[in-house]
């Protein structure tokens, strides 16, 4: 992980508005949300594993399933996920079901972050930064 400082940080913002701006810009809804918190994902790379640029946000006013909700944006970063080559050995299966998760766990959940990629994080931040202030 690779914390990016960013004019963003300390934004605040309604949650509704930031995902009308963020999702034309190509970022997704982070799979990390709970009531307080949560971040929009925006994947840079998907060689040899997963490499993000994660927005996250922390709930001000508000829980994030409710309409109106306000968010502070706080320090964007790259993050690596790194996955073995081939199928799972630890794939589940299910007698009942038959059936399995044939895909790979991450190898490194939190792996280095090649600096090639750190220009192209600032470089999309500065995006969002245009879009949001």
């Amino acid at each position: 992980m690779i914390e990016i400082p960013s004019r963003i940080e300390g934004h605040r913002i309604v949650l509704s508005e930031l995902e009308e701006k963020l999702k034309p810009m190509g970022y997704t809804i982070g799979g990390n949300w709970d009531y307080d918190h949560g971040s929009f994902d925006y994947k840079i790379s998907d060689k040899d594993g997963y490499l993000f640029l994660r927005i996250p946000f922390d709930a001000i006013e508000g829980q994030l399933d409710v309409d109106g909700c306000r968010v502070e944006i706080s320090r964007p970063f790259l993050l690596a996920h790194v996955y073995e080559k081939g199928l799972d050995d630890h794939a589940h299966s299910s007698n009942t079901t038959a059936a399995f998760n044939q895909f790979s766990e991450p190898d490194e959940k939190d792996g280095d972050v090649p600096t090639r990629y750190v220009e192209i994080g600032q470089s999309l931040l500065k995006e969002v930064e245009s879009t949001l202030l």
